[in-house]
């Protein structure tokens, strides 16, 4: 069997020292298969926003360690760090950070501009993302101008436009009414299932979760349960 794409390993993160440390995790090991949807489920407080943060290199365990393909990131560190992260992942937040009066596509292609892409090829590949969510049309709007279903499908465009391995969605139906979160999740369920992108959800939706292949609960920093999908 292959590495998992993402393992931790007896993770620990701590903010502040002393008497007012904080344990948000207390030794967390879980492994993450490419191709598979999960959710990490809890309450706010439980620490599942810091292990999303953790997993996707966004932050440091201060004990632990987190393996990539069964290889160890600590030794990440600055451009190398930034670039392994901009290459592998995608991120969907529930707030949407868009810059406002920015075009749609300015915002889709951020990634890529980062990345050192040309500037022909990022409009290309940043229209294609957008093609593929249906808002092409939208393209040279500005962002502050689009509905929230509409924000919510920009953000997922600029996840994608790095073909990434990982896609991490933290509560990103969380602005939404119950339609537009319903065809919002509908995209990120296709993109893994046809794509093949590995799909993590931080979420308290229990009727989210119930349609990932594995959830984990989490509860005061370590994980209580994980269900697998019958």
């Amino acid at each position: 069997m292959t590495a998992p794409i993402l393992s931790a390993k007896d993770v620990h993160k701590s903010y502040g020292r002393g008497p007012n440390r904080f344990d948000a995790l207390k030794g967390v090991s879980l492994d993450i298969h490419e191709g598979e949807s999960v959710a990490i489920i809890g309450k706010s407080g439980s620490g599942k926003s810091t292990l999303m943060h953790v997993l996707a290199l966004l932050d440091q365990p201060t004990e632990g360690s987190i393996e990539l393909e069964g290889a160890d990131t600590r030794g990440l560190r600055g451009a190398k760090l930034n670039r392994t992260r901009n290459k592998t992942f995608g991120f969907v937040f529930q707030q949407f950070f868009l810059t406002p009066n920015a075009s749609v596509i300015e915002n889709v292609v951020l990634p890529l501009k980062i990345a050192g892409v040309g500037r022909g090829e990022r409009k290309r590949r940043g229209l294609a993302a957008l093609e593929q969510l249906e808002l092409d049309d939208k393209a040279r709007n500005k962002a502050v101008n689009l509905s929230g279903g509409q924000k919510q499908r920009s953000v997922i465009a600029r996840a994608l436009v790095n073909n990434p391995r990982v896609i991490f969605a933290d509560e990103p139906t969380g602005n939404l009414d119950t339609a537009t979160g319903a065809v919002v999740e509908d995209i990120l369920f296709d993109l893994n299932r046809e794509q093949g992108i590995t799909l993590i959800v931080v979420t308290h939706d229990e009727e989210l979760a119930a349609r990932c292949d594995r959830r984990i609960y989490i509860r005061d920093g370590v994980i209580v349960d994980e269900e697998v999908a019958a």
